[in-house]
């Protein structure tokens, strides 16, 4: 096994383990009011209280990899993410964003971005939250800027 391909594959581990994580802020956002859903609704937030973003998730799946103004839209937050130090990875499983930060029914008409905010009166914190960040401080120090994150299955 050559080293490049050691590397790749400590990177695709690291990344799965990460999935874990990140489903578990998600879910602790989620409760505690922390997320916005949505590529619209994350912009607003951005421009209105871009200090209240901690973390942004990007999703996209086959069906819509050729969208382009979805895909001008991703490149414009993640300009803004990296002007504002702003942790941010990509997932390649939307329906499985949807699922977690969805209503009870899972369903949503755009998870193709996922902002978790600060809450006004900073009650909340998440330890997995700070293995998100450290991730993304890592892969950045490999020259990998949007990381791609597999969340856990079903």
């Amino acid at each position: 096994m050559t080293l490049e391909e050691v590397l790749t594959q400590k990177s695709t581990e690291r990344a799965q383990c990460t999935g874990k994580a990140l489903e578990e802020t998600l879910v602790s956002a989620k409760d505690s009011d922390c997320l916005t859903v949505g590529v619209y609704e994350s912009a607003k937030v951005m421009n209105v209280d871009p200090d209240s973003v901690s973390f942004c998730v990007l999703a996209t799946d086959e069906e819509f990899e050729c969208d382009i103004a979805l895909q001008i839209h991703f490149t414009l937050i993640q300009s803004f993410c990296f002007d504002n130090d702003i942790s941010i990875v990509r997932v390649s499983d939307m329906d499985r964003l949807a699922e977690i930060v969805g209503d009870k029914s899972g369903q949503l008409e755009d998870a193709h971005c996922v902002l978790i905010t600060n809450p006004a009166d900073g009650a909340w914190e998440d330890p997995a939250l700070e293995k998100l960040h450290r991730f993304c401080e890592e892969s950045r120090s490999l020259n990998d800027w949007v990381p791609e994150i597999t969340l856990p299955g079903r």
